[in-house]
């Protein structure tokens, strides 16, 4: 795999703290949320209620990690880029034909590398995690980060294709089951008189998805800002419809819902679903470098990562208490709720197409971002290959097995499990944990112990890395350990 090079990016347009928290907030705060309320209830209120506090907490402290790691590779391309400046300056000295007690570097040259510690430890240049991986680790290092990254996005993908299709053949099957359960079976047909059955829709919808959107992967596509805006207003007005439509429901109507306590089998499906909900580490450089004043960055993200934790727990709590059985999808518990009710039609069919509308617009731009990955995976620089080879196989790649994924199975439980326990695991924990290591022996090695840095985890003891490496081993072996004896019973 070539290394990354590290070239000086521009972190965009300087934006407030408060708009960098919102970024984050809405970025975290997404379409993850909706698969909460059912593995909440799986896993019963009390155990979902403290397992989601803890994720919250070392998902905070891993994210320290990740900002300590942006400072210290800034500081090392800073400090190389000055031992480039000083070498030149020193070549050009040399050139000059001057007396043997001229100094080296004159007072005017001397004020161009300020000795202040803390202009090496900033965050001004947006370096990707992908980057800071090739400044960090080995070469074994950096094979392990892209294959994580590469598996995280095909389940992220995966995830999208599998909720925008289900949620579409919800809204289009129009037959009434004679089944009593909240979801009908797959066996049903899906229009009356209509020789298709539900799945199949499902997976009709699924090729028209790839076809409409798969395109996308082999160009250059990037989300404008007035679709982030547009995106993120829906996000926030269905989430709100949710949760005051639950409370509401709750007030008048009494608790449908009773959720057990706790239940261990429901644990890795919980884990990998508060994993992914909490997800933000590998889009941290893209959001933080351009916040303006970074003075209070760890309280601020400290009080994002607290609404947060709030947020979901209202989400999940309503929802299980007010629901006798919630989807997989939260949305479509509202559609079922609503049904035949002309006077709900409008909210009704906005949640029921919620997800094809958010998770549309970002599935181009993953799929690409997992082009890009792929290729940064395979191809060896300055190698030359075909243009078939690079422009058509690595787009295909990235969107065509998603898709084949979401055909074999809708259960986003599962999706999101996986995707979350194993994937999201390694980005969120392990390579946060690893990355702030290695960066410590670094910057010591390279700077010296006399520099500091002012972004320094709240978490420097070694203690609390290897604290996060255990727990997240322990998780993976603990989730697999439930995967196996639910597969086997």
């Amino acid at each position: 795999m070539p290394d990354i090079s590290v070239n000086r990016i521009s972190s965009g347009q300087p934006y407030s703290t408060w708009t960098g928290l919102i970024y984050v907030f809405n970025l975290i705060v997404g379409t993850g949320a909706l698969t909460l309320p059912a593995v909440f209830d799986r896993a019963g209120w009390a155990l979902g209620l403290s397992l989601i506090c803890v994720l919250a907490v070392i998902s905070y402290i891993t994210v320290t990690f990740v900002i300590e790691t942006m400072a210290s590779a800034n500081a090392i391309v800073q400090w190389k880029r000055l031992q480039q400046m000083k070498r030149a300056l020193q070549a050009e000295s040399l050139d000059e034909d001057s007396a043997e007690d001229t100094p080296l570097f004159s007072p005017d040259s001397v004020e161009r590398f300020p000795p202040q510690s803390h202009r090496y430890y900033v965050i001004q240049e947006k370096i990707e995690m992908g980057q800071m991986a090739s400044l960090f680790f080995n070469r074994l290092g950096r094979s392990l980060f892209f294959i994580c990254i590469v598996i995280y996005l095909y389940g992220d993908l995966s995830i999208y294709a599998a909720a925008v299709a289900k949620s579409l053949m919800e809204v289009a099957c129009s037959y009434n089951s004679s089944s009593t359960s909240i979801l009908q079976p797959d066996t049903d047909v899906c229009w009356e008189d209509v020789d298709l059955t539900r799945i199949g829709a499902y997976r009709m919808f699924l090729g028209v998805f790839l076809a409409t959107l798969g395109p996308f992967a082999f160009f250059d596509v990037q989300k404008t800002k007035y679709l982030q805006m547009f995106s993120t207003i829906l996000r926030q007005l269905a989430f709100a419809i949710m949760i005051i439509t639950a409370i509401r429901d709750l007030i008048v109507d009494g608790p449908k819902g009773h959720p057990q306590a706790a239940d261990v089998m429901g644990v890795p499906e919980l884990f990998g679903a508060c994993v992914y909900s909490f997800m933000c580490h590998h889009s941290l450089p893209a959001l933080v470098s351009p916040i303006a004043d970074k003075s209070r960055l760890f309280s601020s993200l400290a009080l994002d990562y607290l609404l947060i934790a709030m947020f979901y727990l209202l989400l999940s709590l309503t929802g299980v208490f007010a629901f006798a059985q919630v989807s997989d999808l939260y949305t479509l518990d509202f559609s079922q709720r609503w049904q035949g009710n002309k006077a709900f039609i409008v909210p009704r069919y906005f949640l029921a197409l919620f997800p094809v509308f958010t998770l549309s617009t970002s599935f181009p731009i993953v799929a690409i971002t997992l082009r890009n990955n792929l290729k940064s995976l395979f191809l060896t620089e300055g190698r030359h290959y075909r243009w078939c080879f690079r422009k058509v196989f690595f787009p295909l790649m990235a969107v065509i097995p998603p898709v084949l994924v979401a055909m074999a199975t809708k259960n986003l439980e599962i999706l999101v499990g996986v995707t979350g326990s194993y994937a999201g695991a390694g980005i969120q924990y392990l390579i946060p944990a690893f990355l702030v290591l290695n960066a410590r022996k670094r910057t010591l090695e390279v700077i010296g112990m006399g520099v500091k840095n002012d972004f320094e985890s709240p978490f420097k003891g070694k203690g609390w890395v290897i604290f996060v490496v255990i727990w997240a081993v322990a998780c993976i072996i603990l989730v697999s350990v439930n995967f196996i004896k639910s597969f086997l019973w």
